[in-house]
């Protein structure tokens, strides 16, 4: 096995609730996603990861709702970001096409992070790697409830996630009694009509 994804493995636990990717799928991206993620997509499918605390993702499935939120937050290349991956919480992880620049989005927060370093094509598959191993559970916890509602809620299928009923933007207190099992895709589709994305602000590391 791939020591990169070996290693993402020894972090996040053992993949459940796996679907197969489809050949249509990976012949779809083959020109789009870096060939090293394809090649996840094909050993290991689409899975999440942890307990659930994180997923590997179909992209075609959020367009949809992900693409229209980036375009009506001034992102003029709305089009050319893919879901790769989410976590329990709300944080997506996008992938720029062609230039391999990555795009975190909190939905809870309508926030992003997105890195300005552009990589090569032979670099992308590098890339991948390093985005698995460099992946933690402490990275798609919110204020370590995901235990305690994993334990209240249950495990989520593959299209679930658990999210906050009042929202956190509609003044909601983000507390694990307001923490609900809900549908990813209608969730994000409703949380991308409260309010535009805007920037956290933080310092790009890629540039320091």
């Amino acid at each position: 096995m791939d020591e990169h994804f070996l290693y993402f493995l020894t972090k996040m636990g053992s993949s459940f609730e796996r679907r197969e990717v489809p050949p249509s799928s990976i012949e779809k991206y083959t020109t789009v996603l870096p060939k090293k993620l394809l090649e996840y997509w094909s050993k290991h499918g689409w899975a999440g990861y942890g307990k659930g605390i994180f997923w590997t993702v179909n992209p075609a499935e959020y367009n949809a709702a992900i693409h229209p939120w980036l375009e009506a937050s001034a992102f003029s290349d709305a089009y050319d970001y893919h879901v790769i991956a989410r976590g329990a919480f709300g944080n997506f992880y996008l992938w720029k096409q062609h230039t391999g620049n990555m795009l975190d989005i909190n939905i809870r927060y309508a926030r992003y992070l997105m890195s300005s370093q552009r990589f090569s094509s032979k670099d992308l598959d590098k890339e991948i790697k390093t985005f698995f191993s460099s992946m933690n559970p402490e990275n798609n916890n919110f204020d370590d409830l995901f235990d305690p509602v994993f334990q209240k809620l249950g495990p989520l299928q593959s299209d679930e996630m658990y999210g906050f009923v009042p929202a956190i933007a509609l003044g909601g207190p983000g507390t694990l009694n307001t923490l609900q099992k809900v549908k990813t895709i209608e969730h994000l589709t409703f949380l991308s009509q409260l309010s535009p994305l805007t920037d956290w602000g933080f310092p790009d590391l890629s540039t320091l």
